[in-house]
Parts: structure tokens; sequence; C-alpha cells
């Protein structure tokens, strides 16, 4: 069985337009809180979207770690504002909200929500391979953990693990949350669903 701890990047710098923004120093605190948090766990890698807000963030998380850490593109966000040249924000939000909306659509420019989530269960698979007995840090974005969560689990499923999803399921993957993962040929089964108490 391999262990996958699914966490979301720290807070960023916020008005910085498109593109790819930092971490915030909020976020690098918040970074080396969830580092804290791992610190006594059979870690033996840490793996990243190669987003610089998820890259910084598992930067924290390996050194404090003491792991090396590498890049996964399956990792990466649903979409990402500036990914579009001249998308307004007004423009990506309605399109996010789309995408939330009927998860099969498929937006001009990223993936759907269940193209995105098969991402996550396409790693996840990769890595069980790899570690089919290890635990493995995974630092990636919201809406692409919640996209593979709501592919593999059902609502009631979810809401089992976190009373709280039903109704803030948009909100719950607060930054540096972390939900944990075990997978064990084709069997998924999710222990902690964005926890924050150690932040």
């Amino acid at each position: 069985m391999t262990k996958i701890y699914l966490i979301r990047h720290g807070l960023i710098v916020k008005d910085t337009g498109p593109g790819d923004p930092p971490l915030a120093p909020l976020g690098m605190v918040q970074a080396k809180a969830t580092a804290a948090y791992l610190q006594n766990r059979p870690i033996k890698k840490v793996y990243t979207s190669p987003l610089r807000r998820a890259k910084e963030t598992a930067y924290y998380i390996a050194a404090g770690l003491g792991l090396e850490m590498s890049e996964d593109a399956r990792l990466r966000e649903r979409a990402n504002w500036g990914d579009l040249p001249g998308q307004s924000y007004e423009a990506f939000i309605a399109m996010w909200v789309q995408c939330d909306q009927d998860r099969s659509y498929v937006p001009p420019v990223g993936d759907s929500a269940q193209q995105a989530g098969a991402r996550i269960e396409r790693f996840i698979e990769a890595i069980y391979q790899q570690y089919p007995r290890d635990e493995i840090v995974a630092v990636s974005h919201g809406g692409v953990i919640l996209d593979f969560l709501l592919n593999r689990f059902s609502p009631e499923q979810l809401a089992q693990v976190n009373p709280d999803f039903p109704e803030q399921q948009g909100n719950l993957f607060l930054n540096c949350s972390v939900t944990v993962v075990s997978y064990e040929g084709e069997s998924y089964n999710l222990e902690i669903l964005a926890e924050t108490g150690h932040l």
C-alpha cells in the first residue's frame, strides 16, 4: 500500500496579475509548519506541480524532511490564470465555475474537472508502481485535488471523512491543507480530507 499526502500549496502573493505568483511570507511559514507536521513520518520522496507556488511550498517541505523533490506535470492545476493570453480574471473565474458545474466541460485552456482528476489518478498509480509500500508527498493545488476526489469518491464518502464537505467543498482546501489517500491495486482509501490542524 502506498500512502500519498496531497498538499495544497501555501498562501501566494496577491494582486500580481496573471501568471505564476510566488509564495507570500505567510505561505513560507505554512510550508515550514507542514514540514514539521510530516517530520516523524517515513516519507520517501516529495513531488510537486511545476507551478511556482507549489514548487516553493515543496522546497520548504523537502528541505525540512531532508529529501529531494521532483516536478510532475500531472500535479498541475486544472487551469492557471494567465495560460490563455488576454483572459481577464473575471473570464477565468467564469470558465472555472463552468468546469465545476459541468465536470466534463473542456475549457479553451487547461483540462475539464474529470480530466484533471484523472491526472492525479495516473500519478498515484504510477507512484504505487515505484513505491508500493512507502509514503509520498505530492504538493499540488486545491482545484485538482478536489477534482481527483470527486472522480474517485462519492459525496457521501467524502462527508464521512470530513463532515464539512457537502457545504464547504469549494472552500475546504485551504493553503497547505493535507489530504491523505492510500492506494493498492486499484483500491483507494481516503484517510484524511483537507486537514489544517498543523497550521
